[in-house]
């Protein structure tokens, strides 16, 4: 699986209901940070982020800044949106490497 690098500020997702907004920049040298704004995050709020967190890191993303506004999206919404975040905020739509992404999105 390639690794991306953010080289600008992208949105996947909509605010339609069972759905989330990812808005993706760049975070350079400070980690990962999740501001996370849902209905829900009391009950579901920890498995969000580590889904976040484990498609992150599944595709090479070591620093970047998510402001996520969540609607009651399942696990494989949250991961569809977040590749797609990072594939267009590494300007990368038109390279995307579909059997590497099988390989660990099952």
């Amino acid at each position: 699986m390639q690794k991306f690098n953010i080289v600008k500020q992208a949105i996947a997702g909509t605010m339609e209901s069972s759905d989330l907004q990812i808005i993706l920049d760049r975070n350079e040298g400070n980690g990962i940070e999740i501001e996370l704004k849902s209905s829900v995050e009391n009950q579901y709020g920890r498995r969000i982020r580590e889904v976040l967190l484990d498609t992150l890191k599944n595709l090479g993303i070591e620093d970047a800044k998510l402001t996520v506004t969540d609607k009651g999206a399942l696990d494989c919404t949250i991961v569809a949106r977040t590749i797609a975040a990072v594939h267009r905020a590494a300007d990368a739509t038109d390279k995307i490497d579909w059997e590497g992404l099988e390989e660990w999105n099952v």
